[in-house]
């Protein structure tokens, strides 16, 4: 499911509001999530899990075309861990 399937999905299940109004809801939903993990935070959703960040240290890499090491630098990465009734849904 793509963003707009969502929203139309939403729209579609209360149709006393609108499909902008829909999507401006989604938008700051996910807006939201991703500056709480800027800011090196968590986001729990009861249920349905948990949006974090990990630590990726640096490390050298290769390029696949010429097979060139390439040094790739420490990041942050965006982590998601499924809740125990989400895990308990897809597993039944």
């Amino acid at each position: 499911m793509i963003r707009s399937e969502l929203v139309q999905k939403i729209a579609a299940d209360n149709p006393e509001l609108s499909t902008k109004d829909v999507e401006r809801l989604v938008n700051s939903f996910f807006d939201t999530i991703t500056e709480q993990l800027a800011k090196g935070g968590r986001v729990e959703l009861r249920g349905f899990g948990a949006f974090s960040t990990r630590q990726r240290d640096a490390r050298v890499g290769r390029n696949p075309r010429t097979g060139e090491s390439v040094n790739v630098p420490s990041k942050r990465v965006p982590y998601f861990k499924p809740g125990k009734e989400m895990r308990e849904r897809l597993n039944f």
